[in-house]
């Protein structure tokens, strides 16, 4: 039997998702992936109600992931929090993965900051997520796999 690979992530989402980032680190482990939170979520809850502490929390949980991943669901895009996550992600260089949750909608809308830093976006098949977790190549697709057109306009680069 082979080793399980653990991947250390960030997993942002709009807080009535939560199901969704259980199911997600499930079916991966169905794969043989350990994925490793650092994100708040229903397994480790936060009550803080000090906005500067918060920010403190979530910059130190994306700081150590090695990827950050945004799921994408109808009201994700409305979370102020969810664009600021994707903000911090994009100012520490982090690969930036965006996943469409289960059923989507084709129209389903980007976060903003989403739309302009992401480096891949996918649909929920885990064969594809998994993918984008390990490519260096930028893409997107819309939620039933097909192509999807460019949101970005810029590149990202090394100096």
């Amino acid at each position: 039997m082979s080793e399980e690979i653990r991947k250390n992530v960030f997993i942002s989402h709009y807080g009535e998702d939560d199901e969704h980032v259980q199911n997600l680190k499930a079916k991966l482990a169905e794969k043989g992936y350990q994925i490793r939170n650092s994100s708040i979520d229903s397994t480790k809850p936060n009550e803080a109600k000090s906005e500067e502490y918060i920010k403190q929390l979530l910059r130190e949980g994306i700081s150590w992931a090695g990827a950050f991943i945004c799921l994408v669901g109808p009201d994700t895009h409305t979370r102020p929090w969810v664009d600021w996550e994707i903000e911090q992600a994009e100012k520490m260089g982090k690969k930036i993965v965006g996943i469409f949750l289960h059923g989507a909608a084709q129209d389903s809308k980007l976060p903003k900051s989403l739309a302009l830093y992401y480096d891949q976006l996918v649909g929920w098949n885990m064969d594809k997520i998994i993918d984008a977790l390990a490519s260096d190549k930028r893409y997107a697709e819309n939620p039933d796999g097909s192509d999807r057109a460019p949101s970005f306009g810029i590149k990202r680069g090394e100096c």
